[in-house]
């Protein structure tokens, strides 16, 4: 007669559910979908270090053809910057179960509720990590306003700091609002008539946006009431494990019956070059 044992389970969980979890945690979570993870290096531990470069642009030169100096040139020493960033966080969050038979009936590829609980828990644990991070400039440039209405007087304001901050648009703009924010671009006319040129297109993390004013908007139903946040991706790097870890392994260790199933992400987050003005918060007053 076959038997399952802890091993097997063990094995085939992470064969299965590693990369599915891994995916889907890529996919709902809205703001890490949208920040840079472009580095060199790779995250294979805790601690692992990889840098984002950034290369300043030169002094052009320009001469009048026929002057005396005009085939000479004044070339620039290159100037480059960059941040380290560390992948200093790891991130749990675990289930324990009475037996075998117990694991075994919940973890059916079939019923995905223990892992999307799972890969939930570890989302939200991210997703504070980099809120967290993503702090503006307070003075010169000040990215932090205030604004009792999301509606198109104040999407023009923080459109206008960005141009003015000089974001970037090849990577595009973006804006993650709360859920009273949100309404209220859906409550203004000018915003969703498409009389106006309105036109959702947009997917970030999975989810159709609201183009507006040249920025990508979509709700985050994680901010506090009142809150939004527009940035430009390169604001936050953030560096990432390529798969989710998933162990399941027995309780005897710790003198104790059961069996205890965890999941786990290795990752690490840092505000960009000049990240803190390339992100512009908006609160209520």
């Amino acid at each position: 007669m076959a038997s399952t044992n802890l091993t097997d389970i063990a094995a085939q969980v992470q064969k299965y559910w590693s990369p599915v979890a891994t995916k889907q945690l890529r996919e709902s979570l809205l703001l890490g979908s949208i920040v840079n993870k472009d580095y060199s290096g790779e995250i294979r531990k805790g601690g692992d270090q990889v840098r984002v470069y950034s290369v300043a642009a030169p002094t052009a030169t320009t001469k009048t053809v026929g002057a005396v100096d005009s085939n000479t040139f004044a070339p620039s020493a290159i100037s480059t910057s960059y941040v380290d960033v560390k992948a200093d966080k790891h991130v749990t969050a675990a289930f324990e179960f009475a037996d075998e038979v117990e694991l075994m009936s919940l973890i059916d590829r079939e019923n995905p509720e223990v892992m999307s609980s799972l890969v939930f828990s570890v989302e939200k644990a991210v997703n504070a990590a980099l809120y967290a991070a993503l702090v503006p400039s307070a003075a010169a440039p000040d990215h932090q306003i205030q604004k009792a209405t999301m509606d198109a007087s104040a999407l023009l304001e923080v459109r206008k700091l960005a141009a003015t901050a000089k974001w970037d648009q090849a990577k595009g703009w973006y804006g993650l609002l709360d859920p009273k924010y949100y309404s209220d671009v859906l409550a203004a006319q000018t915003l969703v008539s498409s009389d106006f040129g309105a036109a959702d297109t947009p997917v970030i993390g999975g989810r159709v946006g609201l183009r507006r004013y040249g920025m990508q908007l979509a709700e985050d139903n994680s901010l506090a009431e009142g809150t939004a946040y527009f940035l430009h991706p390169d604001a936050l790097l953030m560096v990432m494990a390529k798969e989710m870890s998933i162990k399941v392994s027995d309780l005897h260790a710790v003198s104790k019956h059961g069996i205890l199933m965890s999941v786990d992400l290795i990752f690490g987050v840092a505000l960009g070059i000049e990240g803190n003005r390339k992100c512009i918060k908006v609160t209520t007053v």
